[in-house]
C-alpha cells in the first residue's frame, strides 16, 4: 500500500501558551479520530508533527496513522518564533523519508503539508529562503493557518496554496480547524495525493483565501 505522508508543522513558541496550546492538543486528537474513521486513511496516511519555538523538534517520526500516539504539546513561557529552522527541519526530512517513484516499484503519494501560526517569522531571511525550497519538493496541497489577531497571513501566504484564519484560539475554534484540516487530508486520499484545485468547504469559523 503506498503512502500518503502528511506533515503537521505547529507554532509552540511562548504566545501560544494556556489555552491556545490546549486547544491545539483537543484539535489533534479531533484530527486523528477524523481520519481514524476513514478506512482508507487509516491504510495509507502517515504523519509527522514538526513543533517550533525558538528550535524547531520532530515530534512525532514519520508513523502510521494507525500506530500514532500524539503526546502532549507544550510550550516555553516565551521565546522567538523560528518558522524558517522548521522549514529546513521539514526539508531534511522530506529528502530522507519520502519514498521516490522508481523504475520497479511506485513511491509514495505527493505529501499533504498544514502550518500553523499565532505570529510571524522571528528568522525573517531563512524563512524567505526556504518558502521557494519547500515548495519545489512536491506538496500535492500546502495549506496555512493564521491564529489569532497578531498573525501575520502575508508571510505564510508567500509559502501555502491556501491559508485560513482564526480569529479566536478556543478550543472549539482550534477543534473546527483541525476538523476541517482533516476533510483536507481525506480528499487528498481519496485522490491518491493529486493536487486539489478546490478544498472542501470550511466551517463558519474559519476564513480561506
Amino acid at each position: 500500500m503506498r503512502r500518503l505522508p502528511v506533515y503537521l508543522l505547529l507554532d509552540t513558541s511562548g504566545s501560544m501558551k494556556g489555552e491556545p496550546i490546549e486547544a491545539v492538543n483537543s484539535g489533534l486528537e479531533t484530527l486523528v479520530e477524523a481520519l481514524r474513521q476513514d478506512p482508507y486513511a487509516l491504510e495509507t496516511v502517515h504523519i509527522s508533527v514538526i513543533t517550533y519555538d525558538r528550535e524547531a523538534t520532530v515530534l512525532v517520526p514519520m508513523v502510521s496513522l494507525e500506530d500514532l500516539q500524539l503526546p502532549r504539546i507544550s510550550t516555553p513561557d516565551s521565546g522567538p518564533t523560528h518558522t524558517g529552522e522548521a522549514l529546513e527541519c521539514l526539508e531534511r526530512l522530506y529528502k530522507s523519508e519520502i519514498i521516490p517513484n522508481s523504475e520497479d516499484k511506485k513511491g509514495d503519494w505527493a505529501p499533504y503539508l498544514f502550518i500553523m501560526t499565532d505570529g510571524k517569522p522571528s528568522d525573517v531571511m531563512l524563512f524567505g529562503q526556504m518558502c521557494p525550497r519547500i515548495k519545489k519538493l512536491g506538496f500535492a496541497n500546502i495549506v496555512g493557518c493564521v491564529a489569532g489577531p497578531k498573525a501575520h497571513r502575508k508571510d505564510l501566504e508567500q509559502l501555502c496554496d491556501q491559508v485560513a484564519s482564526l480569529d479566536t484560539m478556543d478550543s472549539t475554534s482550534f477543534t473546527s480547524l483541525f476538523k476541517w484540516v482533516s476533510d483536507v487530508f481525506a480528499q487528498g486520499n481519496r485522490s491518491m495525493g493529486a493536487k486539489a484545485d478546490t478544498l472542501p468547504p470550511p466551517p463558519a469559523e474559519i476564513n480561506l483565501v
